[in-house]
């Protein structure tokens, strides 16, 4: 037993040096490119997670999917950055219908009925765009906001404070267990942990850079953001159970795929840019 307890924690020690290593390692480029590169690296580096983040769901959810299929979904997201970019917003509604509208014509000339489960197939398919490459592709007006940048900032250490706390006062105190069925790993007490943090470091960073008054207002907005956050991640989880998968991919050592990575922003970016639509305009 104790063999087994000192392997145990050799693994997890090897692990959290790794999450470490590659965040030290990825953290002082993404500051740089949201804060002080070119917008066009900045963005290009949004659409690259994005085609990551694609690239992971359809190897785990439709691994058996058409190359001319798998290709449309990053053709989908490229445009939909590229009409963001050039500030194209009428044209966008008229793509977001060939999302689903060009993988039914593919199956019915080239598969039609001969194909099981088709109708699933083109719901995978149109799925990840919605699901990855949109909420990232809203970080591209956000930028153009006077404070955007630093809403942006703002974000990232919301989360980053919400899934240290989750995950290590979930290692220390974690007793009851958040949905077993789907992530056996995350307590409740881990969740509340996160959400505390990203309360603290949302003060710390108000008071840093004084975006604004930490006030009621901001903390019902901060809740919202930690709750969208863990919800998000439990819906990834939810996928890669389903697909019986521990990761989605292992691009980034101690961390998965990028898309256990970006799982949580998923869901509270778009609280993010509603709360600086409807209260900082």
């Amino acid at each position: 037993m104790d063999g087994h307890w000192g392997a145990q924690l050799a693994r997890d020690a090897k692990m959290h040096l790794m999450r470490w290593v590659t965040a030290l390692f990825v953290l002082p480029i993404v500051v740089y490119l949201i804060g002080f590169g070119p917008r066009v690296l900045f963005y290009g580096l949004l659409c690259l997670f994005s085609c990551a983040g694609l690239f992971e769901f359809y190897r785990m959810a439709v691994p058996a999917l058409p190359r001319a299929l798998f290709y449309w979904g990053f053709a989908f997201s490229l445009g939909w950055f590229a009409l963001l970019y050039l500030n194209q917003v009428l044209l966008l509604l008229p793509v977001l219908v060939l999302l689903t509208g060009v993988p039914m014509a593919f199956f019915m000339f080239f598969s039609g009925l001969k194909r099981a489960h088709v109708i699933g197939e083109i719901g995978k398919v149109a799925m990840a765009p919605l699901y990855i490459s949109v909420p990232l592709s809203l970080l591209l007006p956000l930028d153009r906001h006077p404070q955007g940048v630093l809403w942006i900032f703002f974000l990232l250490v919301v989360i980053f404070a919400c899934d240290c706390g989750a995950f290590y006062c979930g290692r220390l105190f974690g007793k009851h267990k958040l949905h077993p069925t789907i992530s056996p790993g995350k307590t409740w007490e881990g969740a509340v942990g996160g959400t505390v943090f990203s309360l603290i470091a949302s003060f710390w960073f108000l008071q840093i850079t004084s975006l604004r008054k930490f006030d009621p207002g901001v903390i019902a907005f901060v809740l919202m953001l930690a709750v969208a956050a863990q919800v998000g991640d439990l819906c990834e989880s939810m996928i890669k159970r389903h697909y019986g998968v521990k990761d989605s991919g292992g691009l980034l050592p101690g961390h998965g795929g990028v898309l256990d990575r970006i799982d949580s922003m998923l869901f509270a970016i778009p609280v993010l840019c509603a709360y600086v639509q409807l209260f900082e305009t």
